[in-house]
């Protein structure tokens, strides 16, 4: 080898060096070749796709090919109509197809953007602030990891953008991406003018070409239209004489009407079916069939037949037809199917006398190439209608004949009958006066139990009562008795055992008390006992306590075991009473004491018990006149960012002072206001004034801020409430992203299954989830997964316990581990210590509220808006 041929060889060190840079080539060259061949592909859809949807699509795979276009649309730009239409749209997160939007709504996004500008862009979440602010876009809501857009343009005029995104972070655009989607775009609004011109031009042909066609049609019908009208007009005569003549046997007109038919349309098989006088069994006083010899009386099924009945109308009922039918459950399915083996065509029109359906006349032919049409329809409902006025003429004159054959059997029987009334007439004198004892019983007992009622119950007090005024000596008292668990086992069992229930309770009741003792039932669950002349006090409590006793052993109802108790309230009579309705009061007062202290027990009535029943009534009317006058005062309690000491918002409650009873605290206002029945009022009165103060902070020098309002789960049960809410936001023109909304977990345990969309309604409206005193429910876990909440807030029973317990503060630390996969923040609520934010602040809480916080104390809403 020559030494000059030597000098022009590399080394094996130069040749690695070369592998990179010609790696490179190969692959610029690969994608050129790519590119290249998706235009050809492009090109070639002009010519060989016949619709845009089809172009759409395909032009989609193409680009697919060169980089992740799993979420891709097309948009137009109608500049007259001031629209946006999506001729292709596909989003792996949005299954709901969008079509066309006003462009106002997009000309401040990134797709108005292109439109607007005509120029392209390439979006990246990681610089999504400078973005914005370089390109004057408006950011809402949840963007895509990355964005491509190009605009489409018809020489210099911008028509339209080309869009592809993506949500995956493992996802990455590259500025080649863009270069082919810029070079893509340049011959994309060629193909798709191609395409638009040849469906133009496609659909013209087909639209003159079916309108030459219609009127060549036009022509051959009307001249079978005349003909037709001359086959009926005479066939009208002979229907009109078959009508006049009823001397004939109905068979032989009939069958002289079958024939009539049978010039007019295709009648092969023919019958006529009339309901019987029960209007249950379907009757065929004629019937011609060629597959059928005969059919019999048969009962109302889902036949062709019953389906004119039920809809009182002429139907023309072929094979799709009878499958539309079957599918609707109009049509018997073995009825579909023979009608398809066999290619029935069938027509049915009703027989209607004075406006009652009383038939049906039907023809039907066998085979595909028969099949009957509307004009056939139209003519067999004419013709129904003289066979109806036919068969009513011969049907009266047959019933007058009947109707004088019953009216002598009718004197024959009605004589019979006065000899038969004149014999019992003593017997029912006897009956009559049993009836009225029976009557006077029945209207002082009650039906099930055969107990005394509330009328002799009331009665026989006010005896008692007029006892006492006379002779204080004598002693009376009164048990109301209610019983534990009776709807569960009317709910469960049914009402018989309900009943047997209630049967077996007046048995042991009874046997508790004494003889001329008085039990009565005063209806439900709810039993009265008047003891009469009792010694001591005492004998009234054991009476009480073996009732309670009695009750609470085991029923057998329905052959299970089933367990039940009692609550008794006991009212004394004392000379201050003037009625019996006074006593059962008072009675019943101390039964709901006796419930509520644990059930299974009694309770003695005394004044204290009417006071405090009062103060309850005059509490809960107090509270109506303060929702009126809005006598209420709003105060905040912010949420703090324990690494800056900043505000995260400020959380809005309600103090009631009512002018006798003083300050209420906020468990009490709740239960008032549950009892009121104003919980939703209540919650919306605090909106408007949490969208009040958000106003307020927009003035010149107030501080802006986050409101949170505590909402009531039963705004989530009713698609009005959530609706009602999201109004009164707008009606403020306050953003969404201003309010929070805090749900109460416990609340959450017991409607959990029906609030879900009502939770994600309010997620898209923009409004910010908290779920409130978190750990103190028993599937708190699931919440976390289940709902979108935006913060959790840890129930102050487990902060409280920092930071002896370990064992909270383990807790606090794995709710905060599950937060960073779930994407929500952890709120400790009551932090009211020092040693409480030390341990707090050392496990890394982002966010606390409690009175040992800087800037935590709490401030009048009213002090507020009045500076």
């Amino acid at each position: 080898m020559s030494s000059e041929s030597y000098k022009h060889e590399l080394t094996e060190e130069e040749l690695r060096e070369l592998i990179p840079q010609l790696q490179q080539l190969t692959d610029k060259y690969k994608r050129a070749e790519r590119v290249q061949k998706a235009l050809f592909d492009i090109s070639e859809l002009a010519s060989s796709v016949s619709h845009l949807s089809h172009l759409y699509s395909a032009i989609h795979e193409i680009i697919g090919d060169f980089m992740n276009a799993d979420n891709f649309f097309v948009a137009f730009y109608e500049e007259d109509n001031s629209l946006i239409d999506f001729a292709y749209f596909v989003d792996e997160f949005d299954e709901q197809a969008v079509s066309q939007m006003p462009a106002e709504d997009l000309m401040d996004g990134m797709t108005g953007f292109i439109l607007r500008t005509g120029e392209h862009l390439f979006y990246k979440r990681s610089e999504e602030q400078k973005f914005a602010k370089e390109h004057g876009i408006k950011l809402v809501g949840s963007q895509p990891y990355e964005l491509l857009g190009v605009p489409l343009k018809r020489g210099s005029q911008v028509i339209g953008a080309m869009v592809i995104q993506t949500y995956d972070d493992t996802v990455n655009y590259r500025q080649e991406d863009l270069e082919v989607l810029l070079f893509v775009s340049q011959h994309i609004v060629t193909t798709v003018d191609r395409v638009k011109n040849r469906e133009l031009t496609e659909r013209t042909i087909r639209e003159r070409t079916r309108q030459l066609r219609k009127i060549n049609d036009d022509l051959q019908e009307e001249i079978l239209e005349r003909q037709k009208v001359e086959a009926l007009q005479q066939a009208l005569f002979e229907i009109s004489e078959l009508a006049a003549n009823l001397e004939g046997d109905m068979t032989d007109f009939y069958s002289s009407l079958h024939g009539i038919l049978a010039r007019l349309i295709s009648a092969p098989n023919c019958f006529i079916c009339i309901l019987s006088e029960d209007r249950q069994h379907l009757e065929f006083p004629y019937f011609s069939d060629k597959v059928d010899d005969k059919v019999k009386s048969r009962p109302l099924g889902l036949g062709l037949t019953e389906f004119v009945l039920r809809t009182g109308q002429a139907e023309l009922i072929n094979p799709p037809r009878v499958l539309e039918l079957a599918e609707a459950g109009e049509i018997d399915v073995t009825v579909a199917q023979n009608m398809l083996n066999s290619a029935n065509s069938w027509l049915g029109s009703p027989l209607i006398v004075d406006g009652e359906i009383s038939g049906v006349i039907a023809v039907q032919t066998y085979g595909k190439h028969a099949k009957y049409n509307s004009r056939d329809l139209e003519l067999l409902r004419f013709v129904s209608h003289h066979i109806a006025v036919t068969m009513e003429r011969k049907r009266s004159t047959e019933a007058i004949q009947r109707y004088n054959s019953e009216l002598e059997a009718r004197v024959k029987e009605r004589t019979a009958e006065l000899d038969r009334t004149n014999s019992y007439l003593k017997q029912q004198i006897e009956e009559r006066k049993e009836i009225e004892l029976k009557l006077i019983h029945d209207a002082h007992h009650d039906s099930l139990t055969d107990l005394p009622n509330r009328a002799m119950f009331t009665s026989r007090l006010e005896l008692a009562i007029a006892s006492k005024q006379r002779y204080q000596d004598n002693y009376f008292a009164v048990l109301f008795i209610d019983l534990d668990r009776f709807k569960v086992i009317n709910d469960t069992l049914g009402h018989h055992a309900g009943d047997e229930f209630l049967v077996e309770v007046a048995r042991r009741i009874g046997i508790c008390i004494r003889g001329h003792d008085l039990l009565a039932r005063l209806g439900g669950d709810e039993f009265v006992v008047l003891l009469d002349n009792f010694d001591d006090i005492s004998d009234v409590e054991e009476v009480a306590s073996r009732i309670i006793k009695s009750i609470s052993d085991p029923f057998i109802l329905e052959g299970r075991e089933m367990y039940s108790g009692a609550s008794v309230g006991i009212a004394h009579l004392e000379p201050y009473y003037n009625s019996a309705d006074e006593v059962l009061r008072d009675a019943d007062a101390a039964m709901y004491q006796a419930k509520t202290l644990g059930r299974g027990r009694y309770v003695m009535f005394d004044k204290s018990m009417r006071d405090r029943l009062i103060e309850e009534l005059e509490l809960e009317n107090e509270f109506r006149r303060a929702m009126r006058g809005e006598g209420f005062n709003y105060f905040l309690q912010p949420v703090i960012d324990l690494r800056d000491d900043s505000v995260l918002y400020h959380e809005m409650y309600v103090k009631w002072t009512h002018p006798e009873y003083g300050r209420i605290n906020r468990a009490q206002l709740r239960e008032v206001c549950e009892q009121a029945g104003l919980t939703l009022e209540l919650d919306l009165l605090q909106l408007r004034k949490a969208c009040e103060l958000l106003q307020h902070w927009r003035e010149p020098g107030q501080v802006s801020g986050r409101v949170a309002v505590n909402i009531s789960i039963n705004h989530l049960l009713q698609a009005s409430m959530v609706n009602k809410m999201v109004a009164l936001v707008e009606e403020f023109k306050v953003s969404p992203h201003e309010l929070v909304f805090e749900f109460d977990e416990h609340d959450l345990n017991r409607r959990s299954q029906f609030i879900l969309p009502a939770i994600k309604k309010l997620k898209r409206a923009g409004i910010t989830l908290v779920l409130d005193n978190f750990g103190s429910g028993l599937a708190s876990l699931s919440y976390l997964f289940a709902y979108p909440f935006d913060f959790i807030k840890v129930d102050h029973r487990f902060v409280k316990s920092l930071p002896r317990s370990q064992r909270n503060l383990k807790l606090i630390q794995s709710v905060m581990l599950i937060s960073e996969h779930l994407k929500f923040s952890v709120i400790a609520e009551g932090v009211d210590a020092s040693a409480q934010l030390t341990a707090l602040t050392e496990i890394g809480c982002t966010y606390g509220q409690g009175k040992v916080l800087r800037r935590a104390s709490q401030v009048d809403v009213k002090e507020l808006v009045a500076k």
